[in-house]
């Protein structure tokens, strides 16, 4: 068996800014690699067009993992995720060949980068949390519980300081005990890779892309899906609005334009999320050399890994 040629590679960037194809090219060009798709909704069957999933004619051939895993209709959170990742690297691995990440889910990427030791969920008690409106007096709470977990979040941040809480009453452990959080950036063995690309030329990228995509029969896409989508299904982009269309008769040019909107605003959280994290090597996305820079970028990063080895 070959040995595997490198660590695994992972893609990350903003929607729209080419990370699938970036990852096939890679792929071809390096050979002996697989790719594994870090995208929280490409897991889902039956949810295609929307997800911008990869058709067989662009995989070129390439073995895909984590694709068409379940349906619409059922949970899929972070911690199963690492999971099949973990699987997935595995098999890729012991053939001997080299796995390559692709995706924008910026809490998924940074679960299997740094290895996080995911905190259980407690549904129940989620939802007692989330009837208390003061949001500052959860965080008060919090703080009394775990100082450390309250010190890493804003006060305002109702989502993290529920989970945290949650958390904390739920396992009867600190929240913070179950690892450093996502502003601590250790060393990692995977290289990170990051497209880059200028706000204008993105926005028009996602415009045209959803537009691309109604063309090829998103409504229709949406109209076959079985109803109701679970929680984690229905954040993919997109959906939601087509879905006030075609059940609550919401206008579609209305909901075509908020979907747009919606898109590109969760475009600059991703690009803010990946700018923190200092190990990723930068590239430009518009770049005409843009799989020569990546592999250059991937050969420094394997000499300076063979280097710390020796």
């Amino acid at each position: 068996m070959a040995p595997v040629t490198g660590a695994p590679i992972v893609i990350v960037g903003p929607t729209g800014s080419g990370k699938s194809n970036l990852g096939v090219q890679l792929a071809v060009r390096l050979g002996a690699c697989q790719i594994i798709s870090a995208d929280a909704m490409s897991v889902y069957r039956g949810m295609d067009v929307g997800t911008a999933k990869p058709t067989e004619a662009e995989r070129a051939g390439v073995t895909h993992h984590l694709i068409d895993v379940v349906d619409p209709t059922e949970e899929f959170d972070v911690a199963q995720f690492q999971h099949h990742v973990a699987d997935a690297l595995a098999q890729v691995e012991s053939s001997g060949e080299r796995a390559v990440l692709v995706g924008g889910t910026g809490l998924y990427v940074r679960a299997v980068v740094d290895d996080f030791d995911t905190p259980p969920k407690f549904p129940d008690l989620a939802a007692e949390l989330s009837a208390e409106p003061d949001t500052a007096m959860l965080h008060s709470r919090l703080a009394e519980l775990d100082p450390l977990a309250a010190t890493r979040m804003e006060p305002g941040n109702r989502r993290r300081v529920l989970r945290a809480l949650e958390v904390t009453l739920g396992s009867g452990r600190p929240f913070s005990s179950f690892g450093p959080g996502v502003d601590a950036y250790p060393p990692t063995r995977f290289v990170q890779l990051g497209l880059e690309i200028d706000r204008s030329s993105l926005d028009a990228r996602i415009n045209a892309r959803f537009d691309q995509q109604m063309e090829r029969g998103f409504l229709d896409e949406v109209a076959l899906l079985p109803r109701p989508l679970s929680r984690t299904a229905s954040q993919a982009l997109g959906y939601r609005e087509l879905l006030r269309h075609l059940d609550d008769g919401a206008p579609l040019a209305e909901q075509v334009e908020e979907a747009k909107k919606r898109t590109r605003r969760f475009a600059r959280r991703q690009q803010r999320w990946f700018r923190r994290d200092p190990r990723i090597r930068w590239l430009d996305a518009l770049s005409p050399t843009l799989i020569d820079d990546a592999l250059t970028a991937l050969a420094e990063a394997d000499r300076s890994d063979s280097d710390a080895n020796q």
